[in-house]
Formats: structure tokens, sequence, C-alpha cells
């Protein structure tokens, strides 16, 4: 063995002998470690709070946006029951009993009309209760959906307006009048509402609530979620309205292709339900004296108000089938 290889090996058990010292004795001395475990194990203990108050702020959201959920859902159900507010969500501005008294005339002269074209007195009856009930709410139904989808189109931009300002210094009173001001109808209209219902001197809150009467989609529901939990707990309003944003538009895109995946199911069932009337009417082209007893005999009359109810409880369970609620 060559003298360079016997200095290695004292040089490597000095290193050996050196490090086991070093570790039972702890180095220069052992309140280091100490120290280092009492700073970690103190980290540790100021943290608990921390992450313990997080949990507390998380609960209370979720039983906040809980309690606002459940009270926005009564609302919802008190609006599609109420005709006032039906009337509300359609933009007219006529009161309740003028819409009555207008039903009332329809029913009645549709009624006349019939009466003097000859139909059968039961004939009559139907045909002026369908002019006069059935036909005033199916317009108003219309209405409705109609301003709530060109609403519900817009309302995404209207949030994207709200982000921006915030973050260009805005208050949120001020976007909320540029929304009311630039945005084209039913929206602006529905934000210059809002914004005269928080001058007028109710709370942000409370002047949602109302927009949310005169609207209720789900859209405007989670708007007021946001904004009322932000004004409770505080954080950044305007990361939670992009993010709200963002859920909106991707909403939306899943409405489309639903609708595209059902569409052909909704074209089945539109043939289908018109299919009976349908024919009926070619065969009462080509033959009337065919089909004139269903209209002349009593037993005819039986066979024509159950053939109309057996034909409204298939369209009635079709739409129902194809019915998608978002």
């Amino acid at each position: 063995m060559d003298a360079l290889t016997l200095i290695l090996i004292a040089f490597m058990g000095f290193v050996v002998v050196a490090g086991l010292g070093f570790v039972f004795a702890g180095g220069e001395n052992g309140a280091a470690p100490i120290k280092r475990l009492q700073s970690v194990t103190g980290a540790v203990k100021s943290d608990q709070p921390r992450t313990r108050n997080a949990v507390e702020v998380a609960g209370v959201r979720r039983k906040q946006i809980v309690q606002t959920l459940r009270a926005a859902e009564k609302q919802e159900r008190k609006a599609k029951l109420t005709t006032e507010s039906r009337l509300r969500q359609a933009g007219l501005k006529v009161s309740v009993r003028t819409f009555w008294i207008v039903c009332a005339v329809l029913g009645v002269v549709a009624m006349l009309l019939a009466v003097v074209f000859r139909a059968p007195l039961i004939a009559g009856v139907g045909i002026g209760f369908a002019a006069g009930f059935g036909l005033p709410r199916w317009v108003l139904g219309f209405l409705i959906k109609r301003r709530t989808k060109k609403f519900t189109e817009e309302f995404p931009n209207a949030t994207d307006v709200i982000v921006r300002g915030i973050k260009s210094g805005l208050p949120v009173n001020d976007c909320l009048k540029i929304i009311g001001r630039e945005s084209s109808e039913p929206l602006g209209s529905e934000f210059r509402q809002l914004v005269e219902s928080a001058a007028m001197g109710l709370t942000l809150e409370q002047a949602l609530e109302k927009m949310y009467e005169r609207m209720p989609t789900s859209e405007v529901r989670f708007f007021a979620i946001v904004l009322s939990i932000q004004a409770k707990t505080g954080g950044n309003l305007a990361e939670a309205l992009g993010n709200l944003s963002a859920v909106l538009r991707a909403r939306k895109l899943m409405v489309e292709k639903i609708k595209a995946m059902s569409g052909e199911a909704v074209a089945s069932a539109f043939i289908i339900g018109s299919l009976p009337p349908g024919v009926m009417g070619l065969i009462f082209v080509s033959s009337p004296k065919y089909m004139m007893p269903l209209f002349t005999d009593p037993r005819g009359h039986l066979m024509l108000i159950g053939a109309a109810m057996w034909m409204a409880t298939g369209v009635f369970v079709m739409k129902r089938m194809i019915n998608f609620k978002f």
C-alpha cells in the first residue's frame, strides 16, 4: 500500500469521525436546532388560527349563499304565479285589471263570432274560453320569453363592463349607470331602474331583489348573490364578477349545445303533433260530407272533444319530454 492511499484512508476516517461528532454534539452548540424547531413549530401554531379563520369565513360564505339561493327560489316561484309580476316581466305597463278586461272582451267577441257563424254552443263556449283565457296568456308568455332572451344575451357584456370599470377605479354605482345609459333594451331599462331604486334610498341588495322580481333569471340571481356576498364579507369584486362572466358565457354555450342536440326531438314532436289535425283538414277539404257528421251529430261532438283531449295530453307529454330547464 503506497503513501497516497494511506493519506486518503486517514482523511476519510477523519471526515467520518468529525461528521459523527457534529451530529451528536450539535455543531457549535445545541441551541440552533432547538431554535429552528421552535421557529417551525411556532409558525405552525401561528398558522393554525389563520387556517381556522379561513375555514370559518368559507363556512359563513357558504351559509349566506345557501340562504340567498333559497330566498331567490321563493321569489322566483312567487313571480311565476302572480299576473302582476308577469306583466312586469313582459315589459307591459298595464294594470292587472286592464289585462283581465281585455281577456274578457276577447272571449266574448270570439264566442259571439262563433254563434254568428252557426257553430254549436259547446264549440262557441270552447272558442270563447280559448280566446279569452288561453290566447292572452300565450301572448304574455311569448313576450316574457322574448324579453328574457334579449336580456340574457346581453347580461355577460354588462358584467364585463362592471369588471373593467372597477379595475380602472370607478365605483360600482357609476358602472351601473354606464350600463343603463349605453346598453340596449331591455338590459338598459332594467339597470336604470336598479340605479333609480338605489338613489331612492334602497340598499344595493334590496334594489337587486326588485330587479330579480322584474327579471327572474338565473343570471340576475347569480349577480345578486355575488354582489351581496362581496358586500358582506369583502374580497376582490372584479375577480368575482370576472369569474361570473366566464360562468355565464359557458352556461350560454351549454344551453346552445343542448338545443342543438334536442333539435331532432323537437322536430319529431312538431311533426307528430301536427299530423292528426293536418290529416283531418285535408279530409275535410277533399270530402266535406264525410266529415260533417262530426260537427252536426252529438256523437261527433263527443268524438271531437275526446280527440281534442287526447291530442292535448299527447302534446303536453311531448313538451315535457323535450323541455329542458336551464
